[in-house]
């Protein structure tokens, strides 16, 4: 089961040591989900092999340009590059306009539709739902309206064991009631329980995604228990004070959050230019939660429930 995490861009408002501003890539079963869309995304996209085809939604957290200066581009080279079908674009509302002013200027028809989907950052809310996989919205508290994302997998139905179908002479009919719990009530009449019938189905995965906000701890309770938190940690703790005066947070804090929501792994990233090596941020981050990664580029990180989240360096092309 594919529920993995390409990270395209880390660095926060400047491009700096070979990192690039925010973007990530959600891989679920070979559907792209694509998480903001900082400047030179499309090229990061190129570097690491990630296909353009295979991406039909777009989730922007907030108008601070280093999350969407790359869209423009991208929605371009989608049209040059003949797309037809309909991309989805999930944000705050005047980016709407932003995107109309920029191709009704350059005189620039579609070749394919956009659906606009804006986002409200006032309260949580399902803003994708097709069934296998949600999004929600979390709220988050930066100098402009910003919302973080929530990606659930939904439940799956109990697998039923092939070898009881014949045992029992159990019809086409009732293994759809059997998967949701049911039990199976023979011709003779005997009872044979669910969990003689069936195994229990794999954990959902889930993968929240915290973009610029000071801290705060209103969100916890949302994302509790996910396997795989990404949280902006902009500054280390000597900075602390820039934090503050910026709505960002510090690697401790990032990491007291992922320790409060009982994470199993947390990714940092959105880092201030004036760090090259990170390796003082992780450091600092697992002094408080052990199980902290840098959000490098190029890596993917996988959420295997078996394994639990693995990460694969990076394959350039």
């Amino acid at each position: 089961m594919q529920f993995e995490v390409t990270i395209l861009g880390s660095n926060s408002a400047i491009p700096a040591f070979n990192r690039y501003p925010s973007a990530q890539i959600l891989n679920y079963h070979g559907n792209h989900f694509l998480i903001d869309c900082g400047e030179g995304t499309q090229f990061r996209m190129n570097t690491f092999g990630v296909k353009r085809g295979r991406l039909d939604n777009i989730f922007i957290s907030h108008l601070h340009g280093d999350h969407y200066f790359g869209l423009i581009g991208l929605l371009t080279s989608f049209n040059l590059n003949w797309r037809e079908h309909l991309l989805n674009i999930y944000g705050p509302p005047e980016l709407e306009d932003i995107i109309n002013v920029h191709f009704r200027h350059s005189q620039t028809k579609l070749r394919y539709a956009i659906h606009f989907h804006p986002l409200h950052a006032d309260e949580p809310r399902i803003v994708y739902d097709d069934g296998m996989l949600s999004v929600e919205t979390i709220i988050l508290e930066h100098r402009l309206p910003t919302t973080g994302f929530l990606f659930r997998e939904k439940k799956n139905l109990r697998k039923i064991i092939p070898e009881k179908i014949t045992e029992h002479n159990i019809p086409y009919e009732a293994i759809n009631g059997i998967k949701r719990g049911g039990d199976f009530t023979t011709a003779a009449g005997t009872i044979i329980p669910n969990s003689e019938l069936t195994l229990s189905p794999p954990k959902p995965s889930s993968y929240a995604y915290c973009s610029d906000t000071i801290y705060t701890e209103s969100y916890l309770e949302q994302i509790k228990g996910v396997d795989l938190l990404y949280h902006e940690a902009t500054f280390i703790e000597e900075h602390a004070f820039r934090a503050a005066e910026t709505f960002h947070c510090t690697t401790k804090e990032a990491a007291r959050i992922a320790q409060k929501a009982g994470a199993a792994k947390l990714l940092i990233g959105h880092f201030s230019a004036r760090y090259e090596d990170l390796d003082f941020l992780l450091n600092e981050s697992r002094e408080v939660f052990s199980e902290t990664y840098i959000a490098e580029e190029g890596k993917t990180f996988s959420v295997d429930h078996h394994a639990g989240v693995v990460s694969k360096h990076p394959v350039q092309h």
